[in-house]
């Protein structure tokens, strides 16, 4: 970071009010038992019934009961304190339960459309009325488990995962639904596996944001809600700055960010309620809940650093 200039420099590191997730263990564990049971009762029936639509819902069903385990499992580990070995906690296991939720579902999606493919050529008949009443079912669960999650979808991207997977599977049952009273109707039993393909395209269209942002933040990207920019003219305005270099902000966890800075300040450091107020002005303003800020007194630290 470059904190080897030997002139004077002060450093503050501060904490801002905690932006951790609420609770969703509740919510995780009725998402989970629900879903599990409808996965073995859609799969039954997807057997008896012969139809790859159904099957597919079910495969997909069991990733998301998988995927609502993952995220689980990490918005608890996330919950431990830190450790001389993990000084920051278990926080970033979120973004690592983000980003595999986001290939789990990749991977769903690569063995539906193969299963689809093989049954575009020669559909086998299917029991419409059983895909309609077992699809329906599958609507309420998945709309319902989908609720659970909704008020933190925007805050989390962990909580955002488990959202998309039970909305996007609401959207699919709706249209298994719709496969099977076209068949009912029609006789067509071709509809079946072209529901699968549009089952296809609803999962990756939902799924894209989530894998593009989980690399993102697994990548110590700047998270999408805090402009860099913006952050940079704060810093850099600020009475006494003559210039900011070394600036960095990453996701410690799906929930919570950190920056680095140093602040280039000639005419002597400013004192502890300039820091105080900074952070929390970094706090409110752009959601940086922990900030590490080096005062450098020389005007050399302006050359020290271009980045």
């Amino acid at each position: 970071m470059g904190a080897h200039h030997d002139h004077g420099h002060g450093h503050s590191h501060s904490h801002g009010h905690s932006h951790a997730p609420a609770d969703f263990g509740r919510a995780f564990a009725i998402g989970t038992a629900l879903n599990l049971g409808f996965v073995i009762v859609e799969a039954a029936f997807g057997i008896w019934a012969d139809s790859v639509a159904l099957l597919a819902d079910a495969g997909h069903n069991l990733s998301d009961v998988l995927g609502l385990l993952i995220a689980w499992g990490a918005a608890t580990l996330a919950k431990r304190p830190a450790s001389q070995r993990y000084t920051y906690g278990l926080k970033s296991s979120s973004i690592l339960a983000a980003l595999a939720n986001a290939v789990l579902l990749m991977v769903a999606v690569g063995a539906i459309l193969l299963e689809t493919v093989q049954r575009l050529g020669s559909p086998p008949p299917v029991q419409g009325t059983t895909m309609v009443w077992v699809a329906a079912v599958g609507i309420a669960i998945n709309l319902g488990t989908a609720l659970l999650f909704a008020r933190g979808r925007h805050g989390d991207i962990n909580i955002r995962g488990a959202y998309l997977h039970m909305a996007a599977d609401a959207a699919v049952s709706a249209g298994v639904v719709v496969a099977g009273l076209v068949i009912l109707a029609t006789g067509w039993a071709w509809v079946d596996p072209l529901v699968s393909l549009a089952i296809v395209a609803v999962i990756l269209w939902s799924s894209w944001g989530l894998l593009r942002d989980s690399i993102g933040m697994a990548l110590l990207a700047v998270p999408p809600g805090i402009d860099p920019a913006k952050v940079s003219a704060f810093l850099s305005a600020l009475p006494g700055v003559a210039r900011v270099h070394d600036l960095h902000i990453w996701p410690m966890s799906t929930t919570e960010s950190a920056l680095t800075a140093h602040l280039v300040m000639p005419g002597g450091h400013p004192g502890d309620a300039f820091l105080t107020d900074l952070q929390h002005r970094l706090d409110h303003d752009f959601e940086i809940g922990h900030a590490t800020v080096q005062i450098e007194i020389g005007e050399d630290g302006c050359a020290v650093h271009a980045h």
